[in-house]
């Protein structure tokens, strides 16, 4: 009998793709207010979701610079990875500040794709980010 996996914290980073990292930047700092803590130009750019420890960061990689493989003898050999097509990513709110999040996206010109309320009455709404992945802000007691 296999012995159970060692226990982990938590989710430390998640990662959406998108062609247009300049776009991608001005999204997530601008729009979601999201901080910017590292980029490297047609690469990446990273993002803090939650200051503090533990961290939790989003990832938006190119998925035409990471599908690449690490350079022989590379510093930091980070297998290849990418994705094709749309992603997905939650971000929590709570339950009293989703109607001023929608109402800040319809500000900012973000179509908003649906708004709904789950079984359990918990709200989630539902856009898209400039590269088309399917962004969701919702109430964490959805999965409570």
């Amino acid at each position: 009998m296999e012995s159970p996996a060692p226990p982990v914290i938590g989710t430390l980073e998640s990662a959406l793709y998108a062609e247009d990292l300049d776009a991608a930047e001005a999204f997530w700092s601008g729009v979601i207010g999201l901080r910017v803590f590292q980029k490297v130009p047609g690469r990446h750019v990273f993002f803090r979701v939650v200051e503090g420890q533990p961290a939790q960061v989003l990832l938006v990689f190119n998925p035409a610079a990471t599908r690449k493989p690490p350079a022989p003898g590379a510093r930091l050999p980070v297998p290849p990875h990418g994705a094709e097509g749309q992603g997905h990513y939650c971000l929590a709110v709570a339950p009293d500040r989703l109607d001023l999040w929608r109402a800040h996206l319809e500000g900012a010109g973000i179509a908003i794709e649906a708004d709904f309320l789950w079984p359990s009455g918990r709200r989630s709404i539902y856009f898209r980010d400039p590269a088309g992945n399917s962004i969701e802000l919702a109430d964490p007691a959805i999965w409570d």
